[in-house]
């Protein structure tokens, strides 16, 4: 009989007014997507949609198959709302204009 190492992981997600943070224990073994499922994240967040949005470890883009360490936070990212570009271009426009 093999007695596995478990670790705890979290899974953070953010909605535009709250973010959740599911801590959870998995085998040694476990790759990202599979803590994502085992969390129920999904169930709590339909809109998650884990084929068109990225995820990462502590900011840093990862692939769902990444094989987890103890203590790493997953994130997953829902797509920007703005071009960050745009919006910059936007923010110094309206600041040159209050300067006039």
């Amino acid at each position: 009989m093999v007695i596995q190492k478990m670790i705890n992981v979290e899974i953070a997600y953010a909605t535009e007014k709250y973010v959740e943070i599911i801590s959870v224990k998995v085998s040694r073994e476990t790759s990202v997507m599979e803590a994502i499922h085992q969390s129920g994240i999904m169930q709590l967040y339909p809109e998650i949609n884990i084929k068109i949005r990225n995820v990462g470890i502590y900011s840093k883009i990862c692939s769902e198959d990444t094989q987890l360490i103890e203590g790493d936070r997953i994130e997953i990212y829902r797509p920007l709302k703005a071009d960050p570009k745009e919006a910059r271009r936007n923010r110094a426009t309206r600041q040159k204009n209050q300067k006039m």
